[in-house]
Parts: C-alpha cells; sequence; structure tokens
C-alpha cells in the first residue's frame, strides 16, 4: 500500500496517540468566559463557578450555576442540567442569552464542564471518555443541585446541543433516571455509523480513548453501549429532539435515524423536529440552527427556525417541569361541598 494512503487510514488504539491541545490557551479562554458571565450577570441573576464530584470516580466537576436573584423558598423552582457540545468543549459566553431566559422564566441552571473539556488544564481534558464516565459527570450535577434547599429535585431535567445532546439522550434512556424530562438538540446518536461515516481523521479522538481502545468492528459492545440510538426501548422520559437537514456535523443520515426509532417506539414520550435548510446563513451553519448569537453584543441572530425550536422547547420544559410553579408555598385548601 502506498505510505502516504497508508498513514491517512491508521488509527491508533494507544491512549499515548490522543490529540493534545494548547492548554494555555484554553485556560486564558475560560478566564474571558468566566469574566464576561461575572459581568453581564451582575444585578440581573446569580452566577458563581461551583464544583463537584463525579459519582463515576469522584473526579472533580468544574460548572456554572445560574439562579434567580430572589429565590422562592424551599422547593421552590425547577431546575436544569444544560450540557455543553464538542469533542472536546466548554461552556462559552455564546450561550449567554439562552441562559438568561431560562433564569427569566425562574430556572436554576447548571452547566458541567465534564472531563475531556477544555479551559481547565490537561489533565481533565485528556481524562476524555467519549461516552463513558462523561455521561455520568453531567447527571452527577443532580448532587449539587440537591445541596440549594430553592431546588426541587422533582422537576429536574436535561438538555444539551450535539456531543451534549448525545450526552443528554444517553442521561434520559438511562433505566431509572432522576431527570423528569430531556431535551436533546442535533444530538450525535449512533457511534458505530458516524465513525465509519465521517472516517479515520475522526476516528483518532475515540479509538485511543483508554476505555475504548479500538474502532466499532473491534469494540462493537463499547459503541452500543455508548450510542443513544440502541437505548430507545429504555426510554421512560419525555424527550424532545430537534434536528436539520442541511447540518454538515451530525448529518442529518445520522439523526433521522434516531428520530424514526423515537416516533416509531416511543411516540407517546417523544416530541421530535425535522427542520428542513433552517439557516438563511447557508447550510455550514444547519447544525448550530438554534444558536445563533452575536459574538460582539451576545444577542439572539434569530432566524424562523431558532424562533421556533426555543418556543416549543420552551413549552416542552413549560409543561414537564413547570417552572412557574412554587412548590415552597402551601396549596390552598380543597373546598369540599357539604
Amino acid at each position: 500500500m502506498d505510505s502516504t494512503r497508508a498513514r491517512q487510514l491508521y488509527v491508533s488504539n494507544d491512549p499515548k496517540d490522543l490529540p493534545r491541545a494548547n492548554f494555555d490557551a484554553q485556560v486564558k479562554a475560560k478566564a474571558v468566559t468566566d469574566s464576561i458571565y461575572a459581568a453581564r450577570f451582575a444585578g440581573v441573576a446569580e452566577f458563581r463557578k461551583v464544583t463537584y464530584k463525579s459519582t463515576a470516580d469522584g473526579m472533580e466537576i468544574p460548572a456554572y450555576l445560574f439562579a434567580p436573584l430572589n429565590k422562592r423558598g424551599p422547593k421552590g423552582h425547577a431546575a436544569m442540567v444544560w450540557v455543553h457540545g464538542g469533542v472536546h468543549g466548554d461552556w462559552t459566553q455564546s450561550m449567554l442569552p439562552f441562559v438568561k431566559e431560562a433564569v427569566d422564566r425562574g430556572y436554576v441552571i447548571i452547566t458541567p464542564d465534564y472531563r475531556g473539556s477544555t479551559g481547565h488544564g490537561e489533565t481533565h481534558y485528556m481524562a476524555i471518555d467519549y461516552g463513558g464516565n462523561e455521561v455520568i459527570d453531567a447527571l452527577s450535577a443532580l448532587d449539587f443541585l440537591k445541596t440549594l434547599p430553592y431546588v426541587d429535585m422533582d422537576r429536574v431535567g436535561m438538555m444539551g446541543w450535539s456531543h451534549g445532546g448525545f450526552i443528554t439522550a444517553l442521561n434520559a434512556m438511562k433505566p431509572g433516571t432522576p431527570l423528569k424530562a430531556a431535551a436533546a438538540i442535533v444530538p450525535v446518536t449512533n457511534l458505530i455509523f458516524r465513525l465509519s461515516y465521517k472516517g479515520p481523521s475522526y476516528q483518532r479522538d475515540y479509538s485511543p480513548e483508554g476505555t475504548i481502545r479500538g474502532l466499532p468492528f473491534e469494540k462493537p459492545d463499547e459503541y452500543v453501549k455508548r450510542s443513544p440510538l440502541y437505548h430507545v426501548e429504555d426510554l421512560t422520559i419525555p424527550i424532545l429532539v430537534h434536528v436539520a437537514t442541511n447540518d454538515q456535523d451530525v448529518n442529518y443520515v445520522e439523526d433521522q435515524q434516531l428520530v424514526w426509532k423515537l416516533r416509531a417506539l416511543k411516540p407517546e414520550l417523544s416530541e421530535t423536529k425535522v427542520y428542513v435548510d433552517p439557516s438563511p446563513w447557508g447550510s455550514s451553519v444547519g447544525h448550530a440552527f438554534s444558536r445563533r448569537v452575536d459574538p460582539v453584543t451576545l444577542e439572539r441572530v434569530d432566524s424562523p427556525a431558532q424562533i421556533d425550536s426555543w418556543s416549543r422547547t420552551w413549552t416542552f420544559f413549560d409543561w414537564n417541569l413547570r417552572p412557574y410553579e412554587d412548590h415552597s408555598k402551601p396549596l390552598p385548601p380543597v373546598r369540599v361541598a357539604p
């Protein structure tokens, strides 16, 4: 075989071959995000950086917490875990207007930078465990929410985008999940299909991970376990899924598999919508069709699809989590006719 072709096709299963990054630059970028959130939310909403331990192995998981300034009493607020996307990514300022909307609606939001996220140094970044312990990291945020007396743990949901949608779907389909509702937007759904579709350059981010160490044909059971498509049967809570036909990251040919299976097996629990070429800015932004934000003002840059998707999402969560209800107040007595 031609040596150039061989190098193009080669995929290691050794953790030392995992791609690396400029960790100092990532830490500096995270500091900028911290300062922007602190400045924009001052006097508007509570914002603070927190950490909690993952129930997977005790690893410290950094996160942002957002909450209304004026708290209701015990169990007064619904809450959500919002999960960022990216093979390696973090919670950035681009999500600021959406977080503000959530808090304005009465939600408490926690945004974990699960293992593998950027901005927290080399050790955290290189601990990436795609579809493995990172899923537990995100769900472990509920342990932190339990420490907040104003959060009603009977009204907690999860929402994620892209890779965060993948984590959200896996947690929603976990037997006995404590979540009450979930939304997965343009989610990764099928790693067996995805790695074959994207090819060796993409596979190199996964095959060398210490908990995987192989490609789907070498570790089929591991990739099935980590793919939401194969766990739809276990879904017991409401889930909303929005996808785009012009998505060039999580291509529609992948996402349609989950949409169709949910419609076939769990129509009573799933709310799905396929947006056809939703963005007026071209196919390259189809993956972010509902997350368009001006990079300077950090205000929403709305399209009809973005408005529609968020309207449906808020209605979905409002119905299932009831953020407008104040459970800290006793219900009025029921009057019985004599």
